[in-house]
């Protein structure tokens, strides 16, 4: 989503490293873009000038380090300034409350809130061995409430009923009584949208957080609608004591100026990020580290944190065993890893998080292109025999037309595997003698359709 915030931040960077050091003539030029780069990504007008000032003022003053180019000593001060915005440090769930702890859901229709309160559920059970409830207010449309039971079960986590024609107010408190009975930490209440914010929605939401006084209060806006999802959040924040913000679909085509403005608009901090369609999809949000992905850094910490998740550690360890001992690398790990990055959300999510030169290779797939590649591999795969699995080289070309007809593929396909295979191989040679440096390097030979 932030793109092209990245590519054109770092062609200002570029531009000072011929300067000696910073002053303020090519201080005001270097802001100038930043300024365009910052307002082409819809970010807010106050945002950007309050954003702007304060930069100029650190870096022609005491803060900028001599010891570093002048390109370098502005990266750090936008990278300061980034961060401030954005809120400083993650503030989670406030859990210091008599159980269960109230979590108020409000946002527009069509802003993710049914999902996002799975998946905030799935969340808060699997990182804080939580056991959550999850309640929808939502009388104006069945379907939501259907959908909520449905992501409830995907998620792991309780349902409370509820049905149309009932009050919110009541369907809530019924489901604070259940909670309480039952021993549950949290109760998520999910709460009707709207197209837009009008004064009947307000005063309804209004009541249901009086009824029930949540000790947290999140608004769920979608990052796509640029400039509105701000002035939304600030419409929601004059009506309600909200406590935190939840953006969501900040992997899609967005210009990124919503995570840059509504923790300024507001003065409310922005909790998580949504990802992604599946449960698992729910980032907390770290201002640091998304200041380091925008100026093209990477975050190498929220990938570490999703390689904890999303692998396996005693497939982990028997993989690096054998590695070790210089056992070969079959068709079977292959398939393996492929998995295994599946786990930790797709490449796609992981070269997002690596540094500029590694996340642009992610931009190659073409869009949704990520789950059919790994479909069809994995289909291949399947349809060779064990032995051809654990020795690809046996694999000539009566065994290839077989596993094309049984894979439904073409035998250029099979053919494009095995090279790819043949190409990862090496590189796991590369790794297992300590080449980190040529495991990066040979990362687009993991995936077809990259060059």
């Amino acid at each position: 989503m932030l793109d092209n915030l990245t590519t054109r931040l770092a062609r200002v960077m570029k531009t000072l490293k011929g300067e000696a050091r910073l002053t303020e003539s090519n201080i005001a030029d270097a802001l100038r873009e930043v300024r365009m780069a910052l307002l082409e990504a819809d970010v807010a007008l106050p945002v950007v000038k309050d954003f702007i000032a304060a930069v100029k003022e650190k870096a022609v003053g005491q803060e900028v380090i001599g010891s570093l180019n002048p390109g370098q000593a502005l990266i750090g001060v936008v990278h300061g300034e980034l961060t401030k915005i954005m809120g400083e440090a993650h503030e989670g769930i406030n859990f210091n409350t008599q159980p269960p702890a109230i979590v108020l859901m409000a946002g527009l229709q069509g802003a993710g809130k049914t999902t996002t309160v799975g998946k905030l559920g799935k969340f808060l059970k699997e990182n804080h061995k939580k056991k959550v409830l999850v309640v929808s207010c939502d009388v104006y449309r069945p379907a939501a409430i259907e959908q909520l039971k449905s992501v409830a079960g995907q998620a792991g986590v309780d349902f409370f009923p509820s049905h149309v024609g009932e009050k919110p107010e009541a369907i809530a408190l019924a489901a604070l009584d259940w909670a309480k009975r039952h021993y549950h930490d949290v109760l998520l209440v999910d709460t009707a949208g709207r197209l837009a914010v009008d004064e009947e929605m307000m005063a309804e939401i209004k009541r249901l957080h009086a009824a029930i006084k949540p000790i947290e209060t999140l608004f769920v806006v979608d990052a796509m609608l640029g400039q509105d999802a701000v002035n939304t959040a600030k419409a929601f924040n004059e009506a309600l004591p909200l406590t935190g913000v939840v953006l969501t679909k900040l992997d899609g085509d967005a210009r990124g100026g919503a995570a840059l403005s509504v923790r300024h608009i507001t003065g409310k901090p922005i909790k998580f990020s949504g990802v992604g369609e599946k449960l698992s999809g729910l980032e907390a949000f770290h201002p640091e580290r998304m200041a380091s992905r925008i100026l093209g850094m990477g975050d190498v910490l929220s990938l570490i944190e999703d390689a904890r998740k999303g692998i396996d550690e005693e497939k982990a360890v028997a993989f690096a065993k054998k590695l070790k001992a210089g056992k070969s690398f079959d068709l079977n790990d292959f398939k393996e890893q492929i998995a295994q990055m599946r786990n930790m959300g797709g490449l796609t999510s992981m070269m997002d998080k690596l540094p500029a030169q590694f996340s642009q290779m992610a931009g190659q797939l073409p869009a949704g292109a990520e789950n059919k590649i790994v479909g069809r591999v994995e289909g291949i795969i399947n349809s060779m025999t064990p032995a051809e699995r654990a020795k690809p080289e046996i694999i000539k070309a009566s065994r290839k037309r077989r596993i094309a007809a049984g894979s439904g593929v073409q035998v250029q396909e099979v053919n494009r595997l095995l090279n790819q295979f043949e190409q990862t191989q090496k590189m796991m040679k590369q790794f297992s003698k300590g080449g980190i440096g040529k495991l990066m390097r040979g990362m687009k030979g993991m995936m077809p359709g990259m060059r």
